[in-house]
C-alpha cells in the first residue's frame, strides 16, 4: 500500500500568514502540521508516499526532503491548481501505479493511529474505507448517509445534512477509485470532488465501508481550528526543561528547548518554548507554542502560536488567541505624542478589545 498526502492547497483562510508560508508547514506545538501526517503514515508501515504539491512546492520540498527523517520514500507530485481531491488522485496516477493507497489531507491532524484502518481495509477487501467524525457543523464538510455498516451516499457541503457524520480527511482506496474519478465532472466549485468520485464508485457496485473516529480530529484551515489543534496536542505534552531558568517559576507541563532563556518570568503549562528563545519579565500562559529564536519581553501571552524569530515587547494587556507569523515585531513604544503606528500586510487582522 502507498500513501498520498495532499499539500497543494493555498491556505486562503489563513492569510496573510500563507502569503509567505505553506499552510501545511504552520506549526502546531512547534511541529509543522504536515509532519503529523507523515509520522502517522510511517508508524502504519507505509513507506512509499507521494506528496501532492502546488505553488508552495519548493518550501515543502526543502523542509521534508526525500523523507529520510520519517523513514519514508517521498515522491513529489505537482498539481497545477487545487482543482479538488479527486483531481489530486488523477494527477497521481503514475505514482500510484494501480496499487491500494491511503490518502491523508496534509492540513489535518488526527489523534488515532492509522494501522487499524489499514488492517480493516485489507481484511474486508474494500474498495474504500472512510474515516467519519461526528461534528456539530456538518454542512461545512462532505457528509455521509449510512445504513448499517455501509455508506449509501456522500453529499458535499449540504444545506440539509443527511447525518452529522463528516469525512475526516483519511481515506483508503483500491485502484477502482481512479476509474471512478475519471468519470465525474467538475462541481459548481469547478473542482473534481472526492464525494462525487466515491458516489460513482458506489454506483458501480464498489464496496465502501467506514469507521467512526474514536479520538479527536482537526482540520486546521482556519485560525480557531488551528489554535484548537494546538491545545489538543499540547494536552499530551511531557515536561522537559533543557533551557536556562533565572529567577523564574515554571508550573505544569512545560517544554523548554536547548539554549532558551527564561528570565524573571512565569510559565504556566502546557507550553512549549523553542530553541534559542528569550523570555523576559513576562507571563506565558497555557496552550502557547513559541518557535525558536523569538524574543518576548514584558508581555502576558496565552493560547497562542508564535512563529520563529519574532519579537513581542512591552504590550499592555494580555495577548490571547493569536497567530503571529515569522519575523513579526509587535512593540509598544512610550514615545510622545501618543498614538498608534502600523505597517500591516494585505488581508491582516488587528483587534483591539477594551
Amino acid at each position: 500500500m502507498k500513501g498520498l498526502v495532499l499539500s497543494g492547497g493555498e491556505g486562503t483562510r489563513l492569510r496573510p500568514i500563507t502569503f509567505t508560508q505553506a499552510k501545511q508547514l504552520i506549526p502546531v506545538a512547534n511541529k509543522p502540521i504536515l509532519f503529523y501526517g507523515l509520522e502517522a503514515l510511517s508508524r502504519a508501515r507505509i513507506k512509499d508516499v507521494g506528496i501532492v504539491v502546488g505553488n508552495t512546492h519548493k518550501e515543502i520540498e526543502d523542509t521534508v526532503g526525500k523523507g529520510q527523517d520519517f523513514s519514508l520514500n517521498i515522491t513529489y507530485i505537482h498539481q497545477e491548481k487545487p482543482l479538488g481531491l479527486a483531481h489530486a488522485i488523477l494527477v497521481s496516477q503514475v505514482f500510484l501505479s494501480g496499487e491500494d493507497f491511503l490518502m491523508y489531507l496534509g492540513d489535518n491532524i488526527l489523534k488515532e493511529e492509522l494501522s487499524p484502518f489499514k488492517e480493516r481495509f485489507e481484511r474486508e477487501k474494500a474498495d474504500a474505507l472512510l474515516l467519519l467524525v461526528e461534528i456539530e457543523n456538518p454542512s461545512q464538510f462532505g457528509v455521509a448517509e449510512i445504513k448499517g455498516d455501509r455508506i449509501v451516499k456522500l453529499v458535499e457541503k449540504p444545506k440539509v445534512p443527511p447525518s452529522n457524520l463528516a469525512l475526516a480527511g483519511v481515506y483508503l482506496f483500491s485502484p477502482k477509485i481512479m476509474e471512478a474519478a475519471k468519470r465525474i465532472k467538475p462541481s459548481w466549485r469547478e473542482e473534481l470532488e472526492i464525494t462525487d468520485a466515491i458516489n460513482e464508485l458506489l454506483k458501480g457496485g464498489g464496496k465502501v465501508i467506514f469507521k467512526r473516529a474514536s479520538g479527536w480530529w482537526k482540520d486546521t484551515g482556519k485560525l480557531d481550528d488551528l489554535l484548537e489543534a494546538n491545545r489538543l496536542v499540547l494536552d499530551g505534552l511531557q515536561a522537559d526543561i533543557k533551557g536556562r531558568l533565572e529567577n523564574s517559576k515554571v508550573e505544569g507541563r512545560v517544554k523548554i528547548e536547548e539554549n532558551a532563556e527564561i528570565i524573571n518570568s512565569t510559565i504556566l503549562g502546557p507550553v512549549i518554548i523553542g530553541r534559542g528563545c528569550r523570555i523576559k519579565n513576562s507571563y506565558i500562559g497555557p496552550y502557547t507554542s513559541i518557535q525558536e529564536r523569538t524574543l518576548i519581553d514584558k508581555v502576558e501571552l496565552e493560547n497562542s502560536i508564535v512563529l520563529q524569530e519574532s519579537e513581542i515587547i512591552r504590550i499592555k494587556g494580555r495577548v490571547s488567541s493569536s497567530l503571529v507569523g515569522r519575523g513579526v515585531k509587535i512593540i509598544h513604544k512610550d514615545n510622545h505624542p501618543k498614538g498608534l503606528s502600523f505597517m500591516v500586510g494585505e488581508k491582516s487582522t488587528i483587534e483591539f478589545r477594551d
